[in-house]
């Protein structure tokens, strides 16, 4: 496996799902795309949570775990 791709705070803030961009979340210093999501759909999850952000806090809290992550694609590394 090659060196991850490093996401900038603007990309990720950029990559928001909104206007026909991907849908970016950091999780742990980890950026992913859940653009295909369903359940992140226009950059919402569930009325809760935007993309195009670092949802650490906000997911550590959340009813699921962290194996929700191995559903999508890792991007890189938030920097």
């Amino acid at each position: 496996m090659g060196e991850q791709k490093k996401v900038t705070h603007q990309e990720l803030e950029a990559n928001n799902g909104k206007d026909g961009k991907p849908a970016y979340i950091a999780y742990k210093g980890k950026v992913y795309d859940v653009t295909e999501s369903s359940f992140w759909m226009e950059g919402e999850h569930m009325g809760m949570h935007n993309a195009g952000k670092d949802l650490t806090e906000d997911l550590d809290m959340a009813p699921h775990e962290a194996e929700a992550f191995e559903k999508v694609k890792l991007v890189g590394e938030l920097v």
